[in-house]
């Protein structure tokens, strides 16, 4: 993942989807979008990440389990942000909620938030 340029602040720089079945989610929009994947080895289990026809990135299939069990089963959308602690007291001050984490992916750090509408969205500071 070094070699991937780190996102711009304020960008949504991912999206993924975790559910109980993800391998039968992932053969839906491998049907429905011409999506195919490449797993990611969770250990016990693998994740997906969907690929365009193109063979690029375009989003995350995972497993409601470990980090992820506590995630609602949505598309889940990754805003970027220069400093996560500062943007998660923001989002209190501002009305919103801290629903899960903060939690780290190796350097990255991350967070789920509800808005004051309701809506949910992730935040995501890319580490060093």
């Amino acid at each position: 993942m070094s070699d991937v340029p780190k996102p711009q602040v304020g960008t949504i720089s991912w999206c993924d989807l975790s559910i109980a079945d993800a391998p039968g989610i992932r053969d839906f929009y491998q049907a429905v979008a011409g999506w195919t994947f490449s797993p990611v080895s969770m250990g016990e289990y693998d994740d997906y990440v969907m690929l365009s026809p193109e063979d690029r990135g375009v989003a995350g299939m995972c497993h409601a389990r470990g980090t992820n069990a506590d995630l609602p089963p949505q598309w889940l959308i990754y805003i970027t942000v220069d400093d996560l602690d500062e943007s998660m007291a923001r989002c209190r001050e501002n009305g919103g909620r801290i629903i899960a984490g903060p939690k780290s992916m190796g350097q990255d750090r991350y967070c789920i938030i509800r808005d004051p509408a309701g809506a949910v969205a992730a935040l995501y500071e890319k580490g060093a």
